[in-house]
């Protein structure tokens, strides 16, 4: 298996492991950010890919409590996103939390032996805190998570790859083009795309990034999608 495929798998676990994250501890979301060359987070993995959860992702390679535990390398748990004075650090990113929904974080990082790749982020909507048990389970997965990531490294060193990495984040680039490319088509929501895009590449047992990829440069046929609020062909 040459780097490039073993990366998408690695994707693909992180996909799947932020979805058994939610479903585990019975919270509204969780996401996986990862540092890039700049030392900023970028989402790789969300259970959720609503647009409005994406932008939470998104506005904490600047601030938030994602950034803050990724710094520190210390989980951040049973933050309350409606106390201003909590929030204060990070005041817009608190703001758009609450907007979205949301009333409690918790955050862990993607740590082994004492280096920091990047953060397991988990949202509530109810104000309940997570138990000790939650707590754990939760950063076991962020351990899952760490190990993935680190067996993709270079030989000479055992070190992650920046431009590994960077594939990695490129390749979630891709699908948030694809995304857009379809929605604008379809005239729908970004979320109905993806879901689409994603149902599709299911069904077809295709690697959604490669799929994306045929979406933006034009060798795939996307009347052969269905769309959204449409019945998929019967065969």
């Amino acid at each position: 298996m040459d780097s490039s495929a073993r990366l998408n798998r690695v994707q693909e676990l992180l996909q799947r492991l932020s979805v058994r994250c939610a479903d585990l501890l019975r919270v509204a979301a969780a996401g996986i950010l990862l540092a890039d060359q700049d030392e900023g987070l970028q989402t790789i993995a969300a259970s959720d890919e609503h647009t409005r959860l994406l932008e939470l992702f998104a506005l904490q390679h600047g601030q938030g409590p994602c950034l803050d535990c990724y710094k520190s390398g210390q989980a951040r748990t049973g933050i309350d996103l409606t106390d201003p004075s909590v929030t204060r650090p990070w005041s817009r990113f608190g703001s758009l939390a609450v907007r979205t929904g949301f009333t409690a974080m918790d955050v862990f990082p993607l740590r082994l032996r004492g280096r920091v790749i990047g953060t397991l982020a988990i949202f509530q909507e109810r104000p309940a805190r997570l138990t000790g048990a939650d707590l754990t389970v939760a950063q076991a997965l962020a351990d899952v998570a760490t190990i993935a990531i680190l067996q993709q490294r270079t030989v000479d060193h055992g070190q992650i790859e920046r431009a590994q990495l960077q594939h990695a984040l490129t390749s979630r680039i891709i699908l948030e083009q694809a995304k857009g490319v379809l929605a604008e088509r379809w005239q729908t929501s970004v979320d109905d795309a993806f879901f689409a895009l994603r149902s599709y590449a299911r069904a077809h047992n295709r690697q959604l990034t490669k799929l994306a990829a045929e979406v933006i440069d034009g060798t795939l046929d996307t009347t052969a999608i269905p769309r959204p609020g449409t019945e998929p062909p019967k065969h």
